[in-house]
């Protein structure tokens, strides 16, 4: 068996740069997804949308965010990243300009579709660049931290800040947002991918195709599973007979210590112990899905929850850089459909399970894939050097 050696990651741009762009833009770009329950509130509100239509909006929106890969495979390595980025946040601007306008629904969701798009787009930029740094762990690291932290002020300031107000109040919002992160486009350097040095052997070569296709497989079952599990939490929760306002500090102490494991991850960064770190990481999640079986009481809800929370935030940085080691020059581009596939696959497979069965057999699903993408992750490690 030979062990493939990587060359040295260089960029050309500093790194404190790219993870200041990385940081920034991640924590605004995500804000349009994580403020979906106080805008679906909105518009239920301000115009009458049934559950059918809002849930549409927001199928829209997350598959639009998706799809940004797919003409990424043409522009991605033929555009200045800079040039590209500030293209992209001006159509994010005046997307959310423009949506806080509009009063037809159809005219609404082809908005929220172009802007979504151009916010995907940027978010293969950001994963990208997160694979080329000197320390990817860190990088992907930041990139899910400021996600989170972001997520859990939304969550306590928005219904508040917001209870008075339009839905365009909310869009506005998020145009400042993403105006205020111009500013940090300057610190990348926009040339990073455009010229591919020949040394740059990370970044040029192809994958072997079974760890490629391994790799790819282990990102599309752990967010199947982890998208499928989150979602019906407090379903679980108030089918075991756990109130709800118990349920909802659970909840809120489980993204605590998801902030608390991806801050971890970001502080190791790149480690000789990553492949351990990334194994417990799967297992700890393996473990939390398996508490969830039967009727668990409030301790042991609690247990399953926070552990789970914790295990995913550790696993995913690790994940990321594992795909970036295998090179190619679309490999987390190609992720970043994963992702988006598996956030789009988890919730509909778990909705069926659930119907058909209960939540015994949403959970065995689940269990099951976290340990397939175990499975899929160790044959992409096999033959990595980490």
């Amino acid at each position: 068996m030979t062990t493939i050696l990587q060359a040295p990651r260089t960029v050309t741009g500093s790194d404190r740069g790219t993870y200041t762009y990385i940081s920034v833009f991640s924590a605004v770009l995500y804000t349009v997804l994580l403020t979906a329950p106080v805008v679906a509130g909105k518009l239920a509100e301000q115009f009458a949308l049934e559950p059918l239509q809002i849930g549409a909006l927001f199928s829209a929106e997350l598959g639009a965010f998706s799809l940004a890969t797919v003409p990424a495979y043409l522009w991605l390595r033929r555009l200045n990243l800079r040039t590209a980025t500030y293209l992209f946040a001006t159509i994010v601007i005046l997307g959310n300009l423009v949506s806080g306008f509009i009063d037809d629904y159809g005219w609404l969701v082809a908005a929220r579709v172009i802007t979504s798009l151009a916010a995907g787009s940027i978010t293969v930029i950001i994963l990208t660049l997160s694979g080329r740094t000197a320390n990817p762990s860190r990088a992907f690291g930041l990139f899910v931290v400021f996600q989170l932290a972001m997520g859990a002020l939304i969550l306590a300031v928005f219904p508040s800040l917001y209870a008075g107000t339009g839905v365009a109040a909310i869009y506005w919002t998020l145009a400042g947002l993403t105006a205020l992160c111009l500013p940090v486009v300057s610190k990348i350097d926009g040339e990073a991918l455009r010229a591919t040095p020949a040394t740059d052997a990370t970044s040029g070569s192809k994958p072997p195709m079974a760890r490629l296709v391994a790799g790819l497989a282990a990102v599309l079952l752990f967010y199947v599973a982890l998208s499928g599990v989150w979602s019906f939490m407090a379903q679980i929760s108030a089918e075991a007979g756990i109130d709800l306002s118990a349920t909802s500090v659970v909840l809120a102490i489980a993204t605590v210590a998801g902030i608390a494991s991806a801050l971890l991850a970001t502080i190791l960064g790149e480690t000789p112990r990553r492949k351990l770190y990334l194994r417990l990481g799967y297992v700890g999640m393996a473990v939390s899905i398996a508490l969830l079986f039967g009727t668990p009481g409030l301790v042991q809800f609690a247990l399953a929850a926070v552990v789970f929370k914790f295990a995913w935030t550790l696993i995913l940085p690790y994940l990321l850089s594992t795909l970036s080691d295998l090179g190619g020059h679309q490999i987390m581009n190609t992720t970043n459909l994963m992702i988006g596939a598996g956030f789009a696959l988890g919730p509909v497979i778990s909705g069926v399970l659930i119907e058909s069965g209960g939540f015994t057999g949403m959970i065995t699903f689940s269990l099951v894939a976290v340990l397939a993408s175990l499975l899929c992750v160790l044959v992409v490690q096999r033959r990595t050097r980490h």
